[in-house]
């Protein structure tokens, strides 16, 4: 059988958040679950530095406006944790070349990160605070359950990855004011504090 479906369904989680995708798939092989999962992935310091940044990523992405600097910070991250944990589950099966499988894992991670992005600036610019946690938890809730699901069942949940992503992008195509807006109101704070530095501002 392929991995393309597993690579697939990586690649697009891994686009929302890396490291859950890393931990699940290894703690799948060590407990041995899985028989698709690579012994890198299963190394117990490449668990315990997944877990960690686990951990980290679901508090940065629950605070509005550091959810979004943190997606910056990991726009060359995630698409890159996508290529690579492809390639080695390629690797793994030999069912697919491993460079076709990190193409496939990076691209797909590089197009669901577009779209997670995106729609934190767009929720990021509603001024309440609450809807970054609903967010971040139906995500983290998602990843979670579409992984496991493409452990038993790869082809089905690459449907699923697929339908979610394609219905992301259009809904990001329906987000670009609100994202707009979340721009304009990162660029007046950094202003603000630009000139917060100087003499006589505020001016009174």
């Amino acid at each position: 059988m392929s991995v393309l479906p597993l690579v697939f369904t990586s690649g697009w989680a891994s686009g929302i958040n890396a490291y859950a995708v890393v931990l699940l798939l290894g703690v799948f092989g060590a407990t041995g679950l899985s028989d698709d999962v690579p012994e890198t992935l299963q190394r117990p310091e490449v668990l315990v530095t997944a877990g960690v940044l686990f951990l980290c990523e679901a508090v940065a992405d629950k605070i509005p406006y550091l959810d979004s600097a943190w997606d910056s910070v990991h726009t060359l991250i995630r698409p890159a944790a996508g290529a690579w944990v492809g390639a080695v589950l390629a690797g793994q099966s030999g069912s697919l070349n491993d460079v076709v499988a990190g193409l496939v894992g990076g691209s797909t991670a590089l197009a669901s990160h577009a779209v997670k992005a995106g729609t934190r600036m767009a929720v990021n610019a509603s001024p309440e605070p609450f809807s970054n946690v609903i967010v971040s938890l139906a995500e983290d809730l998602g990843v979670a359950s579409i992984v496991t699901f493409a452990i038993f069942h790869p082809e089905a949940a690459a449907v699923i990855a697929g339908a979610l992503l394609l219905g992301g992008l259009v809904i990001l195509i329906f987000l670009v004011s609100r994202i707009r807006r979340f721009l304009r109101r990162r660029a007046q704070r950094r202003e603000e504090k630009r000139l917060a530095g100087r003499p006589g501002w505020p001016p009174g």
